[in-house]
């Protein structure tokens, strides 16, 4: 296995994990900000791991294995990081556990249809689900610094029912095309 610089940005992302946990036990605003910069700078890679493959052809198996989880793992530790904090607003934290349930039946799907011999491609829905989840992210990491002018929490709480709306969606979607393949194989 070759580590390349857009795998080495994904592990980067997985790094990012542990020190992003701890900064939510500090409870100073600096804490806030550097959480929401290394969390920034993680989400970046997201895309830039990625693009850098695509120009660099470099694209391989274990980015393409890899990538996806790098992505749940960081929504899945945040989200409940955000919500063992007290950081969830009133009911947001319903489209919390709608992400995260969406997350492991999809990569149990994902799972099942490579052992069948079919890959499942990221859709632009599911991408447009990953950004708004980030950015509802973002905007709760800055929650406790929420004012009457920049209301962060409400912000977040906001986007983190979108992003719920779109992991419905985009889950969906999946589901009907895993289902169609999984139909199709019993068929031969």
């Amino acid at each position: 296995m070759k580590l390349s610089l857009p795998n080495l940005l994904t592990l980067g992302r997985i790094a990012a994990i542990p020190p992003a946990v701890a900064l939510f036990f500090v409870p100073t605003v600096w804490a806030d900000w550097a959480l929401l910069l290394l969390f920034g700078f993680a989400a970046l890679t997201d895309w830039l791991d990625g693009y850098l493959a695509r120009i660099l052809k470099e694209e391989s198996a274990f980015g393409r294995f890899l990538d996806p989880i790098a992505d749940k793992l960081l929504v899945s530790a945040l989200l409940f990081m955000l919500g063992a904090t007290g950081r969830l607003p009133d009911l947001s934290v319903v489209p919390a556990v709608i992400i995260v349930m969406r997350e492991l039946l999809i990569s149990g799907l994902r799972e099942f249809l490579a052992g069948i011999g079919v890959a499942l491609m990221v859709s632009q829905l599911a991408k447009w689900k990953t950004a708004v989840q980030m950015m509802a992210i973002g905007l709760l990491i800055l929650g406790r610094q929420s004012g009457e002018i920049l209301p962060f929490d409400h912000w977040g709480a906001g986007a983190l029912w979108i992003a719920g709306v779109l992991t419905v969606a985009s889950g969906w979607d999946y589901l009907v095309v895993g289902f169609g393949h999984i139909a199709a194989s019993r068929k031969k």
